[in-house]
């Protein structure tokens, strides 16, 4: 047996049986080449611990699906679970219909039944197919594509598919409320918390209090907790049966559903050679940030004395993957150090950064221009643009200048025909030539820099040129990435997917995007059905992508143009950290024409919906002096509260609110509030209406100003913090009024002021129990647990 078929048949093995054959040619005169995939439910044991999964063909990662550019691909989905799926073919070029999306542009597969995709195969490369459906992804439906050129222009003897993953042991859902709820378990879990014991031990507190002045906890990384990160659905794994001298294409997909990777790979340099499935110029490149749905290609040679060692780590240091190549003595990946939040902190401090932008509006309708000048500013070249200077730059400017004389890129002067829905600010670049299109060389905001410069693309340079045609016109758009990490909700420019127009895009025209980060979570954008030019420091040969990753605090300009081919309809665009992407960081790009009317049956209504979803969540506390219950369901705009403690003297107070977000940090709310005027009594119990605002105040104090139907004002603030890896204290202070305004009705005989107050300290166990010990001076000292679910 040759080692081609040898490893054909690892491959088939490694990632799930799946059958092609290559049937008549179609009316095309292509070739077609057909797959079947089935999806199902499955147990899954990928830490030791059997839990529920989903599989294609059998396996987690799905089987590779290869093709040969040039043929026709007809795969059949088959749906055998309970709930509907979709599949979605990353960074393929094909007809919108057969895109994926549910809803959106595809129908979604309902259980029981069977979709067929068709479209010819216009590329070659590495790519990969996901489930667009909910939360499925996470939970398994993945796997890679691999397409063949026409022709081999590189040297090498054999390809491998490398699939990064994340994997949980939790329901998605679950990982999602518990983000939603905006506790640190997965920070304690991994061991990445950053609680005030050490803050202060570093020295940092100054920077801490800064970021708590700005709304911000403090430096994130990555959200969610994973038992295991794997490569082809394993922790570790080896090919062994490689000879000393051949050379394999490493084809990397970044799988994740929320994890970026530091991947480093020993022996020789190995060489790049591909970026998201197109061509780049080779480079020796020993250390890659691959973010989360990316793909980078690479060749090494097998050494005659070892074995390759390949290392992913996650980005917060908080676990790897490996992969060997060869035989005999580890020839080791270099080991990259674990960021540090705590300095990340302190730098960003000494920059005086301005943080937490907005993720919610008042306005969410308004023109988003106005916000990304005046509130955060647009940094470029160290020049902060805002409304006055804006203005004075368009009137001083001479008529034959350009805006490279000002930022050493293009001409700036505002399309009068700019209408709310672009989202951002559009310039006409029209008159420019190629080589200083696209804002060449413009590089990270001046002072924004520093920790976040080492993510840039500048490694990445196109064989040939990547311009479009200077005759076109060029309409620029921004969009600031924001997003509020207490309530778990992604957006951009302040405005979530549920309440954002469509971005409008023209043919014939280029379309440039800047995604300004305004989080300190990194931001794996991308557009659906097109590659992108990645605006770097080659210019003219900057490099296609289909996704582009956008660190904390920087700016990353893209540009395309909607002449490939396909692009009619509605596309999606969006983060790719699955989580971010389900909380709102998503937009749809339309070139307005009409609906497919195969999706009739499919509102639109359904995927907006999907990204605004309720999620609930409890706590119940049982200690030796109370109890006390909360209930919390909330989508983006809108919660329901209930919540009740009870003192064993027979001090009880309930309430139940409704209220509404009109911005991240102010919501207005309404309810019934039940409490009984004596106590150790439970016979007497009042009851009355309440009515107020809530307000996140700077350094993360929860401010309730209210006033009951007894015209009793009351004001209160609480607040948490963690000041050891796993212990957090907790405080409120509430101050009730009654100035016997209403003294005159059968209610109205209390006029006695009431101050309530309690303190505790909580010790997290696990993400569900935790044990606590508070005084509060209605019910008493005392002790117990606290139960989360």
């Amino acid at each position: 047996m040759n080692h081609l078929k040898f490893f054909t048949i690892l491959l088939l093995i490694g990632c799930g049986q799946v059958t092609a054959q290559i049937v008549k040619s179609n009316s095309d005169n292509l070739p077609v080449r057909e797959y079947t995939l089935v999806i199902k439910e499955e147990l899954i044991n990928k830490t030791g611990k059997q839990v529920k999964g989903m599989t294609v063909n059998g396996t987690i990662p799905g089987p590779t699906l290869e093709f040969t550019e040039g043929e026709y691909a007809v795969i059949y989905v088959k749906n055998e679970m309970s709930v509907e799926t979709s599949i979605h073919w990353h960074g393929l070029l094909l007809p919108n219909f057969f895109d994926g999306v549910p809803y959106l542009t595809t129908p979604p597969i309902k259980a029981g039944t069977t979709f067929k995709y068709e479209f010819p195969i216009r590329q070659s490369g590495t790519y990969w197919y996901h489930s667009h459906t909910m939360l499925q992804e996470q939970s398994g439906v993945f796997g890679s594509l691999l397409i063949h050129p026409k022709e081999k222009t590189l040297d090498y003897d054999y390809d491998l598919i490398v699939m990064l993953s994340d994997w949980t042991n939790e329901n998605p859902h679950s990982v999602m409320k518990n983000l939603k709820r905006g506790n640190e378990w997965y920070q304690m879990k991994k061991g990445t918390a950053t609680p005030l014991n050490k803050v202060i031990a570093r020295g940092a507190l100054g920077a801490q209090l800064d970021f708590w002045r700005q709304r911000m906890g403090g430096a994130d990384i990555a959200d969610v907790y994973y038992p295991a990160f794997l490569v082809n659905g394993k922790k570790s794994v080896e090919y062994s049966d490689y000879k000393p001298g051949e050379k394999v294409r490493l084809r990397v997909i970044n799988g994740s559903a929320s994890s970026q990777f530091w991947m480093t790979i020993g022996g020789e340099t190995p060489l790049l050679v591909s970026a998201d499935g197109v061509d780049v110029v080779p480079v020796e490149h020993p250390k890659t940030f691959i973010a989360t749905a990316e793909t980078y290609d690479f060749i090494i040679t097998i050494p005659h004395h070892g074995k390759v060692e390949l290392r992913a780590m996650a980005q917060d240091g908080s676990g790897i993957a490996t992969a060997y190549f060869g035989k005999g003595k580890v020839l080791p990946a270099e080991i990259i150090a674990k960021p540090d939040k705590i300095e990340m902190m302190q730098e960003m401090a000494k920059m005086d950064m301005k943080m937490g932008a907005h993720a919610l509006k008042f306005r969410p309708k308004k023109d988003e221009r106005y916000e990304m000048k005046k509130e955060f500013g647009m940094q470029m070249d160290g020049m902060k643009m805002d409304d006055s200077n804006m203005e004075d730059v368009k009137m001083k400017m001479p008529k034959d200048s350009t805006m490279n004389d000002m930022m050493d890129h293009s001409k700036m002067a505002m399309k009068k025909d700019s209408t709310e829905a672009e989202k951002g600010m559009a310039m006409d670049h029209s008159d420019l030539p190629a080589d200083k299109a696209g804002m060449e060389g413009m590089g990270p905001p001046a002072g924004r820099a520093g920790m976040f410069s080492e993510y840039n693309y500048d490694y990445l340079k196109s064989p040939k040129p990547t311009t479009y045609d200077k005759e076109l016109p060029v309409k620029e758009i921004l969009l600031n990435l924001t997003g509020n990490m207490n309530r778990y909700i992604w957006s951009m420019n302040g405005v979530p997917l549920s309440e954002a127009d469509r971005i409008k895009i023209n043919n014939g025209e280029v379309t440039r995007i800047t995604f300004n980060n305004l989080t300190m979570m990194h931001h794996p954008m991308h557009l659906h059905g097109h590659f992108f030019r990645v605006i770097n420091k080659n210019g003219e040969y900057s490099p296609l992508k289909h996704t582009v990753n956008v660190a904390p605090m920087q700016e990353v300009t893209i540009e395309f143009s909607g002449n490939e081919g396909d692009e009619h309809g509605d596309w999606f665009f969006h983060c790719h950290i699955l989580y971010h992407m389900m909380s709102g960081m998503a937009r749809v790009v339309s070139y307005e024409t009409p609906r497919d009317p195969r999706m009739e049956e499919h509102p639109e209504k359904h995927l907006i919906k999907e990204a605004d979803e309720f999620y609930a969540w409890s706590m119940l506390e049982a200690a030796s002096h109370m109890a006390s219950f909360k209930f919390v369901t909330s989508n983006i705009r809108n919660q329901f509260n209930i919540s009740a403690e009870y003192g064993w003297n027979q001090n009880l107070e309930a309430e139940v609110t409704y209220e509404r977000y009109l911005h991240d940090y102010f919501r207005v709310f309404g309810g019934v509030k039940a409490e009984n005027e004596m106590v150790d009594s439970m016979d007497d119990i009042s009851t009355t209406a309440v009515a107020g605002i809530r307000f996140l105040t700077p350094y993360l104090f929860n401010l309730d100003v209210r006033i009951d139907s007894k015209l009793r004002p009351q004001i209160s603030l609480t607040r948490e913090l963690l000041i050891f890896p796993r212990t957090a204290i907790f405080g409120r202070y509430e101050y009730q009024a009654d100035f016997g305004w209403v003294d005159t009705l059968p209610f109205g005989n209390n006029y006695a002021n009431e101050v309530t107050w309690n303190a505790g300290v909580e010790y997290f166990l696990s993400r569900d129990f935790s044990l606590m010990a508070s005084y509060d001076n209605r019910f008493g000292a005392g002790g117990g647990l606290s139960v989360r679910f």
